[in-house]
């Protein structure tokens, strides 16, 4: 049987099996996988990739790099000009800030208590004993921890003590409690116009002027909005920006992947045909080992190679074409005997030999890979071309 590979495929096929040797580590590059689970397929095995080899490297003139024309980014508010007197620095959170306990079950006589603190409370800041009048709507909270008026007004008395944080943290907790508080959106908003957190508090106060409008409330948020509307506007350009700039990335990246594309099919198609003469790249229009090697990357039959039993026998069969009637009882072998039957006569090429195929050679099967014997079924004939039994 004369070798179906011209001299010059061959001696580039030593080469390649010689650079394999020398740095077995190349069979680990996704471009060589092919051959790599070929080889697995066949019993034999590949060294363990090493952790800092990648295997050799093919280099790729870089472009010269283009000026950017992209500004810096910058944080929101470094290049807008912002009012902001009247902000006040940050005031830290006292730890013995009591919220009550959440867990209580507040009785009637409870509910009264609290009350009377809060009146007690409410009188005091009239007066502008604010202090006192903290205290006791925190006595008042302890009664009753379920009032989101109650951590509301105590956030309002914070705010007169110039503390935007504590205000905060006891109206955010009025409104887990009553989502709908317009005083606790209208305090916390303005404790946020105290921070220079200007969107923040442009949102509390439209939601507090949408749930209950009052002239306060109003007059605070016009003082809040002119630096609000800055920022938002800013950052609508910013994101803008960057939305542009990412299309313009993903635009270059497609650009690159279709040059590398082009060279990679004129590589390909300056490449000998490892098959040599003939229509399909053998002798007498038999395909070449390219395209056998193609139809084996069909992931179930790559699957089925993978079974130890399965890779063992095909090796066997392999050495010996006429070992093949020791597996015509195994379903498991049989059935992938008929799934590449089904491959070989779908694709139109000639295996001879093979079933679904004609003459008497299977290509990697010294001698041909026979027909299945007398007295066995004819899987191509006789199956489905399912991969049942292949798992």
């Amino acid at each position: 049987m004369s070798c179906p590979i011209s001299k010059e495929a061959l001696v580039q096929l030593k080469q390649f099996i010689d650079v394999c040797k020398s740095n077995a580590a190349i069979l680990h590059l996704p471009e060589l996988k092919f051959f790599k689970e070929f080889i697995e397929a066949l019993g034999g095995k590949i060294p363990v990739a090493p952790k800092m080899s990648a295997g050799p490297k093919v280099e790729v003139p870089e472009e010269p790099a283009k000026p950017t024309e992209e500004p810096v980014e910058s944080d929101p508010e470094s290049d807008i000009e912002l009012d902001m007197s009247g902000c006040v620095e940050p005031d830290m959170l006292d730890e013995n800030q009591k919220m009550g306990d959440p867990n209580k079950e507040c009785t009637d006589e409870d509910s009264d208590k609290a009350d009377e603190k809060r009146i007690e409370a409410m009188q005091q800041l009239s007066e502008g004993n604010v202090e006192k009048a903290i205290e006791l709507f925190t006595d008042a909270i302890e009664f009753n921890p379920h009032s989101a008026l109650l951590f509301a007004k105590r956030g309002q008395a914070y705010l007169r003590l110039t503390k935007p944080n504590a205000c905060i943290k006891d109206c955010t907790r009025a409104l887990e409690i009553n989502p709908d508080s317009a005083a606790a959106y209208k305090f916390r908003g303005r404790a946020y116009r105290l921070l220079g957190e200007w969107e923040l508090a442009a949102k509390d106060l439209r939601q507090a002027c949408n749930i209950d409008l009052d002239e306060q409330t109003d007059e605070w948020l016009k003082e809040v909005t002119p630096n609000a509307k800055k920022i938002e506007e800013h950052l609508l350009k910013k994101e803008r920006r960057k939305k542009e700039k990412e299309e313009r990335e993903k635009l270059e990246r497609l650009r690159k992947a279709r040059e590398a594309h082009a060279k990679a099919a004129e590589k390909q198609d300056d490449a000998p045909d490892l098959g040599g003469a003939g229509a399909g790249g053998m002798p007498g229009g038999m395909p070449g080992m390219g395209d056998f090697y193609k139809l084996l990357q069909d992931p179930e039959i790559m699957t089925a190679f993978q079974d130890p039993e399965v890779a063992a026998a095909f090796q066997d069969i392999s050495t010996n074409p006429s070992n093949l009637v020791k597996y015509t009882s195994n379903p498991k072998i049989m059935a992938l005997i008929t799934k590449l039957s089904g491959k070989f006569s779908g694709s139109g090429m000639n295996f001879p030999g093979f079933p679904g195929g004609a003459g008497g050679g299977f290509p990697g099967f010294p001698g041909g890979f026979p027909k299945p014997p007398s007295g066995a079924s004819d899987p191509s004939a006789n199956a489905s071309h399912d991969d049942d039994n292949l798992d």
